[in-house]
């Protein structure tokens, strides 16, 4: 009889300490990315060295700017290292890719203007390396959030509109040393996988002005990857950029 009286405490004393180690486990999950962590289905970053209000959009996918709002900060968009930022919004995971301008429509374009001035409003899309497409844009399958532009070693990148550097660096995972480039409050565009980063962060550039060197940061060949952000989404750089 207390052989079983002492089995049955043993049991209880199991479950109560069971429930107690959940009931204080504080709703946290694995961190998911560098920087990023969650709680009760609320994303968050903390700030680290080196990366801006941009980069960090840039990095999930969002609107910079639907980050400010969320978390109070307003322009010139200061953060700090450790700050905890509320991510918010939908990243673009899979989604359709975009319809090319027709024939018809290319051919009421003025020469050297894009092929779709009015989606980019006020605009002038240049191609930011001589060399041809080796990767095209897809968000579906294999993905690959811009084009990639093949390349020599230590040739030009050139910014492809004119605009303000929002980020200059290191800190992408994936992308090598990163220029991002600001041209409107929809638009960015981004030159990744750089030798060599020839601008610095808060530096106006003109189109055509040269922002970095072609290298292989981050890849395993010599290369650009360059990428067009509207709204902080991916969009085709082939739409907006004027036809070869």
């Amino acid at each position: 009889m207390n052989r079983i009286i002492c089995q049955k405490l043993i049991f209880c004393l199991f479950i109560t300490i069971l429930i107690s180690g959940c009931g204080f486990s504080g709703g946290y999950a694995p961190v998911y990315a560098p920087g990023e962590e969650r709680r009760q289905n609320v994303r968050a970053h903390t700030v680290r060295s080196g990366e801006t209000l941009y980069s960090i959009a840039f990095s999930y996918g969002l609107d910079y700017k639907e980050i400010a709002d969320a978390n109070g900060i307003d322009e010139p968009y200061t953060i700090f290292i450790n700050q905890k930022l509320r991510l918010v919004g939908k990243p673009a995971v899979e989604a359709k890719k975009p319809k090319k301008t027709s024939s018809k429509q290319v051919a009421k374009v003025p020469a050297g203007h894009s092929v779709s001035k009015t989606q980019s409003s006020t605009i002038d899309w240049r191609w930011p390396a001589v060399g041809n497409v080796i990767k095209p844009f897809s968000l579906t399958g294999d993905v690959n959030k811009g084009v990639d532009i093949g390349g020599a070693l230590g040739e030009s990148v050139r910014a492809a509109a004119d605009g303000v550097v929002v980020y200059a660096g290191g800190g992408l995972r994936g992308y090598g040393k990163l220029v991002i480039v600001k041209h409107s409050d929809q638009f960015l565009s981004a030159y990744g996988h750089n030798r060599a980063i020839r601008v610095k962060e808060g530096q106006k550039v003109k189109s055509g002005q040269v922002v970095a060197e072609i290298g292989s940061s981050g890849t395993d060949r010599e290369m650009l990857h360059f990428e067009i952000r509207k709204d902080g989404k991916p969009a085709d750089p082939l739409i907006y950029l004027p036809k070869r």
